[in-house]
């Protein structure tokens, strides 16, 4: 009897802790990760006009580098778009150096497309030096 009350409380107890351990897995850290996909603005837009369904699939939540020139930079949101097309958020502040019409490399968690906007959502980024 004993040891069936031992090995349920055992058993209890590995599931509680597997439970905690899937629940609070830590954060991705984009900026230590390599890219997925290396992609131009053109191209994305072309995979995107082809097939959205099957391009969103591909680089959903996938990290991505690009290279392109900066068209507006919001300072409120912490974002910048770049190529005319991408909208790119950072972390925890802008670069100091980023200035309109400058060319960048910037890498990112892809998170998808806003048809209101047309323009491509990019999270978590970081300029890529």
């Amino acid at each position: 009897m004993k040891k069936k009350i031992l090995l349920s409380i055992l058993l209890l107890l590995l599931v509680g802790i597997s439970v905690y351990f899937y629940t609070y897995k830590g954060h991705r850290n984009i900026d230590a990760e390599t890219a997925d996909y290396i992609v131009t603005v053109s191209g994305l837009e072309k995979e995107f006009t082809s097939n959205d369904s099957l391009a969103f699939l591909k680089y959903q939540d996938k990290t991505i580098e690009l290279t392109a020139q900066v068209t507006n930079i919001d300072t409120e949101s912490k974002g910048i778009v770049i190529g005319e097309k991408i909208f790119a958020t950072f972390k925890d502040s802008l670069p100091k150096d980023i200035v309109s019409g400058k060319i960048l490399k910037i890498k990112g968690r892809f998170l998808g497309y806003d048809d209101l906007l047309q323009e491509f959502k990019i999270d978590q980024s970081s300029v890529v030096r």
